[in-house]
């Protein structure tokens, strides 16, 4: 379970988390206390220069929120995108690492945000975040696809997503140490003859 907030360390900055869900305030002091946070955490996001690329990608996250929020977005009986997808979507981009590439986002007809890396028309890999803690994904690498279903738990990227977005983009990682060290070696293409 996600605490009210908490200090994390990233490898540039310490930083403040606050989840967006619940207060979790027990008197009138804390909860000023909690919307202080919730400001100086949206102040940190939405600086460019504190947060980098993705302090762009919450804020379009916001936007294809605000875009889709109403039902029937798409003429055709599209469920609008659920606050708490986007919360979710939010803290997924918040704890992905910095040195992979952010994804394209889109809404989905179920009311859902789509997280795409799509490198190539041969080499997908997409997450769903929906209202719950299942994050289903899928992808394609040539001839190979498949799906599955991970957990979040609104702080760590499942294990198997990184796994997933790192074989799609392989051909496009830069070789940063972090990378290297995540994957014991630079990333290798191996093609076939």
């Amino acid at each position: 379970m996600l605490e009210p907030f908490s200090i994390a360390q990233s490898p540039a900055t310490p930083w403040i988390w606050v989840s967006p869900l619940h207060s979790g305030a027990t008197s009138a002091i804390a909860e000023i206390v909690y919307q202080a946070l919730l400001r100086i955490q949206a102040e940190r996001e939405y600086s460019y220069a504190l947060f980098g690329h993705k302090a762009s990608m919450i804020s379009s996250l916001h936007a294809l929120y605000a875009e889709h929020s109403e039902p029937n977005w798409d003429g055709e009986g599209a469920k609008p995108i659920a606050q708490t997808a986007l919360d979710t979507a939010v803290s997924f981009i918040r704890a992905f690492p910095d040195d992979l590439p952010l994804p394209e986002n889109a809404a989905d007809p179920d009311g859902a945000i789509s997280l795409d890396w799509a490198p190539s028309k041969h080499r997908v890999f997409t997450v769903s975040i929906g209202v719950t803690d299942r994050l289903p994904y899928a992808w394609l690498d040539g001839s190979d696809r498949g799906h599955g279903v991970a957990r979040f738990d609104g702080e760590h990227i499942p294990p198997k997503l990184i796994e997933g977005i790192e074989g799609a983009m392989r051909e496009d990682l830069s070789c940063s140490p972090a990378t290297v060290q995540r994957l014991g070696s630079a990333p290798r293409v191996v093609r076939s003859a």
